[in-house]
């Protein structure tokens, strides 16, 4: 049994734990709204510009003269992994469900006989991926030092994969990053960037438009662009993600903490209450014994 002195020491300890604890949470709350108006602010245009590729390319993709990010190259033997996660942790399981889905997904393709490729953006997922990748992560990416993730940040990486690309070094390209849909719930989401891959809008209407220039110069344009802009929204959507997990997690922390001083206290009384009945029965005992 811990004597006085250890439990009021460990009662010490977890209030100072609380109190980093509390301030992280602070911290966190503080900036989850901005994070949070940037990833909104973000998603129209990604999408947007989703849906006017996939308007494009819906018939473009076939021809012979498409371009290779629309068509790919035909193949699909080796296989990129860009896994996009937080900095650093205590933040719950944020990062640790979107490496298990990255994981998972490059078990598949293994075991399906393909190659894969994985490149971290963020120090968490290439701690989590290396014990059992270490010969697939080719890079890591961070942005520790970076105090605000700016679109040049995604087009450097963007730029990164294009360039893997165009040298023949993989033949699809899929993201993984957490989109982020509340202050409690952050949903996994991989999304294949090239070949281009586009999932029509409920609710939008075939339209027919007429094009200046024409389609394939338009699309050599956008293509290239769209890559960067999904990487930024997906660094904007585990940014939001990233604050509102570990405002969730400090708080249960907090909570947890809050919980164990009181059992702690408890102890505490309770021995000290039986060390001085102790005492009293010792003293009584002796002075009936003159």
């Amino acid at each position: 049994m811990p004597s006085l002195k250890d439990l009021k020491n460990r009662i010490s300890s977890v209030k100072s734990t609380q109190k980093i604890t509390r301030a992280m949470q602070m911290v966190a709350a503080a900036k989850l709204r901005k994070a949070q108006e940037r990833a909104e602010a973000a998603r129209p245009y990604a999408e947007r510009m989703e849906n006017v590729l996939a308007s494009m390319g819906k018939s473009y993709a076939t021809r012979d003269d498409a371009p290779a990010l629309l068509k790919g190259t035909g193949k699909e033997d080796t296989h990129l992994l860009l896994v996009a996660t937080a900095e650093r942790g205590l933040c719950g399981g944020f990062n640790s469900s979107i490496a298990r889905m990255a994981r998972d997904h490059a078990r598949e393709l293994m075991a399906a006989g393909k190659t894969v490729k994985i490149l971290c953006v963020g120090k968490k997922g290439h701690d989590a991926l290396k014990r059992l990748f270490e010969d697939q992560i080719m890079d890591l990416i961070t942005f520790r030092e970076v105090k605000q993730i700016g679109y040049t940040n995604a087009q450097d990486v963007g730029n990164k994969i294009l360039a893997m690309f165009e040298n023949g070094e993989f033949d699809v390209a899929t993201l993984f990053y957490s989109r982020f849909k509340s202050v409690i719930s952050q949903i996994p989401t991989a999304q294949q960037l090239i070949p281009a891959h586009f999932e029509e809008a409920e609710g939008e209407e075939e339209r027919t438009y007429d094009y200046e220039p024409d389609e394939g110069v338009i699309l050599d344009d956008l293509l290239p662009r769209n890559v960067s802009v999904q990487i930024f929204r997906a660094l904007l959507e585990n940014g939001a993600g990233e604050m509102g997990a570990k405002m969730s997690a400090m708080d249960n922390a907090t909570r947890n903490a809050g919980e164990m001083i009181d059992k702690l206290t408890l102890s505490f009384n309770r021995q000290r209450q039986a060390q001085i009945t102790k005492e009293l029965i010792e003293i009584i005992s002796g002075a009936e014994a003159l």
